[in-house]
């Protein structure tokens, strides 16, 4: 996955060990920008939604959408209202040595650049028993995934409530098939995409087992609009989804119209033989994610 972040003040991929303030410096950075700037793939995407548009109102509202973006980046102020939770993602080779504190400066760099940035604090400090603001956006929803090789590399989205508020999970019997996953996505986007301000990227989980295939459906979020799916198979399922979403003609902003999605991206894991784990995860009008190499892939040690 390339860096989506193209900016002369993010930090450059380091040879060598990587350090908690290294991670902290680049989440700092990240939040910053994302909250100000639509990811390029996404506005490359929604400005070739523009040109194949064909119903006025809806073609209003992608100009209004491709106007919010260029004043948030040139002003400098958020392209949304909801400056969403952080979610931060850290994928290390295992073959790369990291301390045990890796993590440890990642809520007072959010803290940071939701103060400084003057972004919404959107987190509470417990869905049930204390609904009290934080008033710094943290905690952070932090982990680490292992990979091959030795490189490191950042993820960091800023999920608005609206576009979560908009997914789900669903345990299918295996029985279901591509039909019943099918059926899942659509119903989802029939029922939610208007409350998860589309045009959206639709992430697709399948497998793995409850508790992770909405992680599957998150990350799915994270690749590139236009890179390409992990197998020839689910590149047809992708394609297949997009079709069928954008035919309810939903459209921008729910008024009507041909671009419902941009892009549909499926991430599919092993699951057990009596399931069939499915997870569709919302991306908004206003993506707003960065992945950064942290260290080089051939240069970590």
């Amino acid at each position: 996955m390339r860096n989506n972040v193209e900016d002369e003040n993010m930090p450059a991929a380091q040879p060598g060990a990587l350090t908690a303030d290294a991670v902290a410096d680049a989440v700092y950075r990240a939040v910053r920008r994302c909250a100000t700037h639509l990811r390029p793939d996404v506005l490359a995407a929604m400005q070739a939604a523009r040109k194949d548009e064909t119903q006025p109102r809806a073609q209003s509202v992608l100009d209004c959408l491709l106007e919010n973006a260029r004043i948030g980046q040139e002003d400098g102020v958020p392209i949304c209202q909801d400056t969403g939770t952080c979610w931060v993602r850290l994928e290390v080779g295992e073959e790369l040595l990291i301390p045990g504190n890796i993590l440890s400066g990642v809520n007072d760099a959010v803290a940071r650049a939701y103060t400084d940035g003057r972004l919404r604090m959107s987190v509470v400090a417990d869905a049930l028993l204390d609904r009290a603001n934080t008033g710094d956006n943290t905690p952070a929803f932090a982990e680490i995934a292992m990979r091959p090789g030795r490189g490191a590399t950042l993820h960091v989205l800023l999920k608005g409530g609206g576009s979560d508020n908009a997914s789900r999970v669903v345990m299918l019997a295996p029985g279901a098939g591509w039909e019943g996953v099918k059926k899942v996505v659509l119903d989802c986007v029939r029922e939610k995409a208007a409350n998860a301000c589309p045009p959206l990227i639709v992430g697709v989980g399948v497998g793995a087992t409850f508790d992770k295939v909405a992680g599957l459906a998150k990350h799915a979020l994270l690749r590139e609009v236009g890179a390409p799916a992990a197998s020839p198979q689910a590149a047809e399922r992708e394609a297949e989804l997009l079709s069928a979403i954008n035919a309810t003609g939903i459209g921008p902003a729910a008024l009507g119209g041909g671009a419902t999605a941009l892009a549909v991206h499926l991430e599919t894991a092993p699951c057990h033989i009596a399931a069939l784990p499915v997870a569709v995860n919302m991306g908004c009008s206003a993506m707003r994610s960065a992945s950064i190499e942290l260290i080089d892939w051939g240069e970590g040690k």
